[in-house]
């Protein structure tokens, strides 16, 4: 395992703020990790309420949003790798969204 490697794998989430222009999120090692939320479109197009529902998954290895079928992973966040959703996967689930009761 590379010191990067081992650096990601060592980086475990405590909280999650998912606001209407960042995703910011605190580590346990003192870090916080602030990106664009443009770059999850599922959390950009989501409501306040929507965001606020995470949960972190591997103990604090990623995040997870239920409503939004949502996964991301720090080590994701920590590399700068954005959502790769495609144009048409982010299409239909948009699509989905307005004919949901």
């Amino acid at each position: 395992m590379s010191t990067l490697e081992h650096e990601y794998a060592a980086a475990l989430a405590q909280t999650v703020h998912a606001g209407d222009d960042d995703l910011i999120v605190d580590l346990a090692d003192g870090r916080t990790i602030t990106v664009p939320l443009a770059w999850f479109p599922r959390l950009a197009h989501a409501t306040p309420q929507e965001r606020a529902n995470w949960r972190l998954i591997g103990a604090g290895e990623g995040i997870h949003w239920p409503e939004l079928d949502e996964d991301i992973s720090i080590a994701s966040l920590l590399a700068g790798r954005r959502s790769g959703e495609t144009h048409e996967s982010l299409t239909r689930w948009l699509q989905q969204r307005e004919s949901a009761p």
